[in-house]
């Protein structure tokens, strides 16, 4: 009877240690399973945040070249611009400025623009004409003897501190005005000189 009751318990014993065997390593084989595919998962999660990472940064270089290729470009382009700008000023201010403060210069031109306005076969039009404050002294007589016989309508004459060289003249009460500074000329002359000047420095 014992020894019956031996077998049994010992027959017991070896069934629930198999079954928990098995069920320990079925637990042990979900478990590695469910681990690799968390780590399949994890892996291809990274490598899809790797890849948007590299494609980022790809595009972060590709803009951040472009960005510097055209500030280059404009820095170029302004310090061309640059350099044109002082080349011209350098050979026309001096020259333009010392033309139209010639009192002489200015008489001749004067005239003639005075002429122009009123042609032998037309009535003649009254003018109004601005010249330098600081060329009063010298071109006042000039101004209200001589053109008063070139414009027979005559010719209203300012001296203004606005006009530092040249001159500026209109049809009297027309509204409008017509500008002989000495910036216009320096204007006229720079931009007939910019193309040239652009292909000698730079071809």
């Amino acid at each position: 009877m014992q020894n019956k009751l031996q077998e049994l318990t010992d027959k017991l014993y070896n069934e629930g240690l198999s079954k928990g065997k098995q069920e320990a390593e079925q637990l042990k084989a979900n478990a590695k399973n469910e681990a690799a595919q968390i780590i399949a998962q994890a892996k291809e999660q990274a490598q899809e945040i790797l890849a948007k990472a590299q494609a980022e940064a790809a595009e972060l270089k590709s803009k951040s070249e472009n960005d510097v290729k055209m500030a280059a470009q404009q820095t170029f382009t302004t310090v061309k611009k640059q350099i044109e700008n002082a080349i011209i000023a350098k050979s026309v201010a001096e020259p333009v400025k010392s033309a139209t403060s010639d009192a002489e210069f200015l008489k001749g031109i004067i005239k003639d623009i005075v002429a122009a306005f009123n042609p032998g076969n037309s009535d003649s039009v009254a003018l109004e004409l601005i010249l330098p404050a600081e060329k009063q002294k010298e071109l006042d007589a000039y101004a209200k003897e001589t053109l008063s016989k070139v414009c027979a309508a005559g010719v209203d004459v300012q001296f203004s501190k606005s006009v530092q060289g040249g001159f500026r003249i209109s049809p009297k009460g027309e509204g409008y005005m017509l500008s002989f500074t000495d910036k216009d000329f320096e204007n006229i002359i720079a931009e007939y000189l910019r193309p040239k000047t652009k292909a000698l420095l730079f071809g």
